[in-house]
């Protein structure tokens, strides 16, 4: 894959995060709580400056309380 590419994906990824913590009127700092996650990080998850290992979409997923494969639906 190319880097565009995975930078694409990454993306689309944090506004999948993004669009999910909204609509579950979450903010940052709930979300971090929730999944043991520093704030900052999950803003840069979703701003596409960092990238995750399966075990964040996990604990992302239990944090938003939904299942981890609808960050994955984008």
């Amino acid at each position: 894959m190319s880097k565009k590419n995975h930078q694409e994906l990454q993306d689309k990824f944090g506004e999948n995060l993004r669009k999910i913590r909204d609509q579950k009127g979450l903010s940052l700092r709930a979300v971090a709580a929730n999944c043991d996650l520093d704030d900052s990080n999950i803003s840069k998850i979703e701003n596409g400056k960092l990238n995750i290992q399966l075990s964040t979409i996990i604990e992302l997923g239990k944090g938003l309380g939904i299942d981890p494969r609808d960050l994955l639906n984008f």
